[in-house]
């Protein structure tokens, strides 16, 4: 295994969406672990105080090249990384080691015409948040005595597929802009993988995020994390799943919560049925009785999230999962 260095430059991320056209930030092995580095607040640095600012972030702004802008997204992404041997049907294990903020500050911003009130709030604002990285809380609103502690995780975790501009907004079967708040330093996430390589991308850190992200962002932050990538030819999923030290994850993304939860549920029974060995039915009812559905964002039009939540400590303790 190999420990790689990923920084944020104008040749290493990417605007706006994914593409199996992009030019790969890094090779890696199955196995290898990385460092990378990741900015946001493309679209609102000019308003953005000093300390949001550097000198890399202000590069890649300011000189991104147009072959680096891949699609009418707002993230900045960092990659894609190329693992050797990716094959499509493989599948790509995430696992996040390290999740840390970059900067002091982080900004949330209402944009017209989106959020889960948009007629209601139908104002664009932008704030910016200081972080106390030192004791690993924000307040807000500044000076109210609310501090919100800080539980960071990357927004976007992806693989490309073979269309050649896809959106940076919606999630998918590809994971994209999953915005799952339980995917914190700890947890795997497993994602199909559908060209050769799979040009995995990452990015839109948020330092804290409730369930469903409700007025479109979270504290988006510019992140530092480590990840390592493996290449995993023994399973075949469909869709994203995900395992933190104490669940098991399943995600559904649909135009409605409904549409979501069907699916998010229809993947847990699935799961349920494959590394349990439970019959279908009775994965059914298990979910009924133990599983918590939750609503992942409301925001990513057109996909909406919903994710379930299996807690491990109930399933049999020699059993072999992911």
């Amino acid at each position: 295994m190999v420990q790689h260095i990923l920084k944020a430059t104008t040749k290493t991320v990417h605007l706006g969406g994914f593409s199996h056209l992009l030019e790969s930030a890094l090779t890696v092995d199955s196995g290898d672990t990385v460092d990378v580095e990741t900015y946001t607040g493309y679209y609102v640095y000019e308003k953005a105080p000093p300390e949001f600012l550097t000198s890399e972030f202000l590069d890649i702004c300011q000189n991104l090249p147009s072959e680096r802008k891949v699609a009418e997204g707002p993230h900045l992404l960092t990659g894609p990384i190329y693992v050797r041997g990716a094959e499509p049907g493989d599948v790509l294990e995430v696992k996040l080691e390290a999740i840390k903020p970059g900067l002091p500050v982080g900004f949330n911003a209402i944009r017209t015409g989106w959020g889960a009130l948009p007629n209601q709030f139908n104002q664009a604002a932008l704030r910016f948040i200081s972080l106390d990285l030192e004791n690993n809380v924000a307040e807000f609103p500044e000076n109210s005595g609310i501090r919100i502690p800080l539980k960071p995780f990357f927004g976007i975790l992806g693989v490309a597929t073979q269309e050649t501009q896809r959106s940076s907004i919606p999630p998918g079967c590809y994971g994209g802009n999953i915005d799952n708040r339980e995917l914190q330093a700890g947890s795997r996430v497993f994602l199909p993988i559908f060209v050769p390589g799979a040009l995995f991308s990452i990015g839109d850190g948020h330092s804290a995020q409730g369930d469903g992200e409700v007025n479109v962002t979270a504290i988006e932050t510019s992140m530092n994390g480590t990840i390592q990538l493996k290449l995993r030819k023994d399973l075949q999923l469909t869709t994203p799943i995900a395992e933190t030290p104490t669940h098991i994850i399943t995600m559904g993304f649909g135009q409605t919560l409904d549409e979501a939860l069907e699916l998010a549920l229809k993947n847990m029974i699935d799961f349920l049925v494959k590394f349990v060995q439970l019959p279908p039915e009775d994965a059914y009812v298990l979910c009924s009785l133990a599983v918590n559905f939750r609503i992942t964002q409301v925001v990513n039009s057109p996909q909406k999230g919903v994710h379930g939540m299996l807690p491990k400590s109930i399933l049999p303790q020699d059993l072999q999962l992911l």
